[in-house]
């Protein structure tokens, strides 16, 4: 019975580490986000309302809102396996919006550390 439990925890630990590891996004600085955003040809997504798109977004983003009912919906046009760089206030839900897009297949997720709050006050544009 003891090797029996010793099992059952051991699986339920090895478990856990799995899940832990399935997110496939990365957080960077501004400076990092920028050097990359910069590249042609890159999947750009801005996570917060239309409202605050409109009051200001970094170039060639694409406004996608998390709390819209179709948010996962509106990302089937994009490539799952090309870097898809995503951002929004302050960073809690583009990390919110990097864990559902990881589970839903997208294989590198780079999210800009502190949102556009973040962008605006390394003096970005």
């Amino acid at each position: 019975m003891k090797k029996f439990i010793l099992l059952a925890m051991v699986v339920m630990l090895g478990a856990a580490g799995c899940t832990q590891g399935q997110d496939r996004f990365t957080v960077i600085d501004a400076e990092q986000f920028e050097q990359q955003v910069d590249k042609e040809d890159i999947q750009l997504v801005d996570v917060r309302t239309a409202k605050e798109f409109e009051e200001g977004h970094i170039a060639g983003a694409q406004n996608i809102d998390f709390f819209a009912e179709d948010f996962l919906d509106q990302f089937k046009g994009l490539d799952k396996e090309k870097p898809l760089y995503i951002y929004c206030r302050s960073g809690n839900r583009s990390a919110k919006a990097s864990r559902k897009l990881s589970e839903a297949g997208f294989k590198n997720i780079i999210d800009l550390e502190g949102g556009y709050i973040a962008w605006k006050a390394a003096g970005k544009k």
